[in-house]
């Protein structure tokens, strides 16, 4: 896109969602900064990137119009951020989920930037209230929360901060679209925001099914892989709900609405997802995949192979 070979994107943390980002945003032709406050991460972050391009190129699933050499070009390591942050437009953060870290970062940001730059977060949990806390000017500031990894999973909830501008929400949306992302919009913080609230009860039944001597963790697994997924790879619950009841919504309601209210009144407390109970579900886990880095990359590896090909299929809807 010749529109944005001028436009500067910073992304501070270069870990495996700071690197997914940068892939995402130099897809769609944006120049990034990548910074990285350990000497030499950000530097190495991107040897790993050109790899990532480049096996994506050969596979024919590399994103945007441009090859990856294209988009390696775009692409720069800073050891300083406030080299990092100059010229940018939008500052995506990626470090750790912890919430002193990324107030103190967004501080130090607010001091190096014009007024007009946007502030955006990838925190999963913490709300924009507390990750802002610390920035004068909290208008310009909102979650960019995506799905792990960003590059293969389009979606990403925007959450914004109590004082968030509708310019600011409706220009990130904007940015989010340009580059192939999928933005959800969320209308008020909440704990969790929409995903994780949604990933939360599917763990905990999941957790409590295992844990109860139910099903085994391969089968529950099963449930979501060769099941539920299948649907919802396409289809959301709400569409799925109105397309199972000849007449519709009202009419599935209906039908499930009571089974639905005896269902959920029977669920138990939630678990405790430590103790002699829990061993036993991440010994039966790591029997199907054991837990060293070997057998867990392969896995990933295999994740992201399957995730491309899900979202080529996807392309064609």
């Amino acid at each position: 896109m010749s529109s944005s070979d001028t436009k500067i994107i910073t992304i501070i943390g270069s870990g495996l969602i700071g690197c997914s980002w940068a892939m995402v945003f130099v897809s769609g032709g944006f120049n990034v900064k990548l910074y990285d406050n350990q000497p030499g991460q950000a530097a190495k972050a991107i040897t790993e990137i050109r790899n990532q391009l480049e096996q994506l190129e050969e596979a024919h699933m590399l994103r945007g119009q441009l090859k990856a050499t294209q988009q390696l070009a775009l692409l720069s390591s800073y050891d300083d951020l406030a080299q990092a942050l100059e010229g940018a437009f939008f500052v995506q953060e990626c470090v750790f989920e912890m919430l002193e870290l990324k107030q103190s970062i967004f501080k130090d940001v607010e001091s190096l930037v014009g007024k007009d730059v946007i502030l955006s977060s990838s925190a999963s949990c913490l709300v924009p209230s507390s990750v802002f806390s610390l920035v004068q000017n909290q208008s310009r500031c909102l979650i960019s929360h995506p799905v792990n990894p960003p590059y293969y999973v389009k979606l990403v909830e925007l959450v914004p901060h109590p004082e968030t501008s509708t310019l600011v929400v409706d220009s990130t949306r904007a940015l989010m679209t340009q580059v192939g992302q999928v933005p959800i919009c969320l209308k008020k913080e909440i704990d969790g925001f929409a995903i994780n609230r949604v990933q939360a009860a599917i763990i905990a039944e999941s957790w409590r099914l295992v844990q109860d001597g139910i099903i085994s963790v391969k089968d529950i697994d099963l449930v979501m892989s060769e099941g539920l997924g299948m649907r919802y790879a396409f289809i959301g619950p709400m569409e799925t709900m109105h397309l199972n009841a000849p007449e519709g919504l009202e009419d599935y309601m209906k039908r499930y609405g009571e089974s639905y209210r005896r269902l959920l009144s029977s669920f138990g407390p939630i678990p405790d997802f430590s103790g002699e109970a829990s061993k036993r579900i991440i010994d039966e886990m790591c029997t199907l995949i054991p837990n060293d880095q070997l057998h867990l990359k392969a896995r990933r590896d295999r994740r992201d192979q399957l995730l491309m090909a899900v979202a080529k299929l996807k392309q064609q809807q």
